[in-house]
């Protein structure tokens, strides 16, 4: 039976990390989503569990960030072991400088079915929902809209209307299959992967503890914040050619795995929440559009885990796209904006790839072989090149902050006020919400125009603000990058206008 048709305005397919993120980034905006998961409740595992500081920006933005960090820790440091002694201790992720213009420089250890809970109950908070065991079974586009057909958790199959359709659906997309967008890739390691989510006595939860030389492959138990248990990571298929050379998925196999690697006995392996075995592979899709539909996340682009850069790639995607569905949908900005996501999202993920891929091979988990830097803090990852980028200031220097990067925080001296509210103490809380903000910034600047509906204009003077700025006028797009830096007033609304503001 086929029930009656429903309307919306974007179809979400996905509720991982990417989908749940852009949900609540419409929902904000006034835009009507449907966000449909095919399983019949949130992922269940730890899987991506590491929030680089670009991504804590998002979810500040997105007011779920103090949840988050009430919920996480900063990563512990690595422990090895060899015979049942410790080995030593390092970093994996180091201990970031001081920066005023960074407010959150560590990154930050939730696991991946936290972080979704966090972002569920942020999108309930917001008026939206999740539609669980309910799959895409086709879809048709039209020059106005998609047709896709849903299949409910009784097996009725409905018909969904919508203006634009997101594939947030995973690696095995079959929304990315059912529009004929190829994905090339490579394979990264051929030996497959356990992960794992369990109990484990004898071990302190200070450290993430590593087994580089055992028998098999190396095993990793890191200790998951905010619960009892430890994920574990094991390789398999080692050069040696001794133990098993695939994973055992079984609660009893995990703990075979563990015990026989290092020098915790079975008995102090307790309860496998969940487990899941894989082969690293980097894979990206050719496009990230075909019409009406758009690919986001591991629907997208497929990353070895090493560096963290997959789930935090994913959430960027959506705070990409978002914004620009909204201008749209919202504020009437012409639809060619929409075309600027792929544009600047598909050369993030192939260097976000490029850095995963090469991490992984640079030598495993021996001697601190997977140490991270600034590369994997996304941070210095920009849009320069990208079509919504408009540098109109000559004569800068080689390391001034330029159109197309990253919106640097400052703090502020009390004197500008935000009208939600009241005295803003970072820039960072001016340009909270769904806004474009527009800074003077500098004492030789006139004063700012007459700015449309949608904007925010601020004067700032002196400070880290003006060292980190420059002087300029700027306009800060919703997503906290760049669009346009000037010296110009004249500038800003022909600019303001591609944005769908007027």
């Amino acid at each position: 039976m086929t029930h009656a048709r429903t309307q919306t305005e974007v179809l979400v397919v996905g509720a991982g990390p990417t989908g749940l993120t852009l949900a609540c980034d419409l929902a904000r905006r006034g835009v009507s989503a449907l966000l449909v998961e095919k399983a019949g409740a949130l992922f269940p595992g730890s899987r991506g569990k590491g929030l680089q500081p670009r991504t804590q920006e998002v979810f500040e933005d997105l007011g779920l960030l103090a949840a988050v960090h009430a919920a996480g820790r900063p990563y512990p440091r690595m422990l090895s072991w060899e015979d049942g002694e410790r080995q030593g201790e390092w970093d994996l992720v180091g201990t970031p400088e001081p920066d005023p213009t960074v407010p959150f420089p560590a990154v930050w250890m939730l696991p991946q079915w936290r972080t979704q809970e966090l972002l569920y109950e942020r999108l309930r908070e917001l008026g939206g929902e999740v539609a669980f065991g309910t799959a895409l079974s086709g879809l048709d586009q039209h020059p106005d809209r998609v047709e896709a057909r849903l299949t409910g958790p009784d097996g009725a199959e409905r018909t969904v209307s919508a203006r634009y359709l997101v594939a947030a659906d995973g690696g095995r997309s079959a929304v990315r299959r059912a529009v004929g967008i190829p994905m090339a890739g490579e394979q990264v390691d051929p030996r497959p992967s356990l992960v794992a989510d369990l109990e484990v006595d004898g071990l302190d939860r200070e450290n993430w503890h590593i087994w580089p030389k055992a028998p098999g492959g190396a095993v990793l138990l890191c200790p998951l914040p905010s619960t009892t248990a430890f994920q574990l990571f094991a390789q398999f298929g080692g050069e040696d050619g001794s133990g098993p050379q695939e994973p055992d998925t079984s609660a009893a196999g995990v703990r075979r795995t563990i015990a026989a690697r290092t020098h915790l006995p079975e008995s102090a392996l307790g309860r496998v929440h969940w487990a899941s075995d894989f082969r690293p592979r980097a894979a990206l899709a050719e496009r990230l559009r075909d019409g009406r539909v758009f690919l986001a996340g591991d629907a997208a682009h497929i990353h070895s885990p090493a560096g963290g850069q997959g789930l935090n790639t994913s959430v960027q995607d959506a705070y990409n796209l978002g914004w620009k569905l909204g201008q749209v949908l919202r504020h009437g900005a012409d639809e060619a904006l929409l075309d600027s996501y792929e544009a600047e999202r598909l050369p993030i993920a192939a260097d976000v790839l490029d850095i995963s891929t090469r991490l992984h091979r640079a030598g495993g988990v021996r001697d601190g072989g997977l140490r991270r830097g600034p590369r994997t803090e996304q941070l210095g990852l920009g849009y320069e090149d990208g079509p919504l980028t408009v540098e109109a200031r000559p004569g800068l220097a080689e390391d001034a902050l330029r159109a197309g990067e990253r919106a640097p925080d400052a703090p502020l001296d009390g004197s500008v006020l935000d009208a939600a509210t009241g005295t803003a103490r970072r820039l960072f809380d001016l340009f909270r919400g769904p806004h474009v903000t527009v800074l003077a910034v500098g004492r030789a600047l006139p004063e700012l125009p007459e700015l449309p509906a949608g904007v925010h204009g601020h004067r700032i003077d002196g400070g880290v603000a003006e060292r980190a700025y420059g002087q300029g006028l700027f306009v800060v797009r919703p997503d906290g990058y760049l669009g346009l830096a000037t010296h110009d007033p004249s500038d800003l609304p022909g600019y303001l206008a591609r944005l769908g503001l007027r």
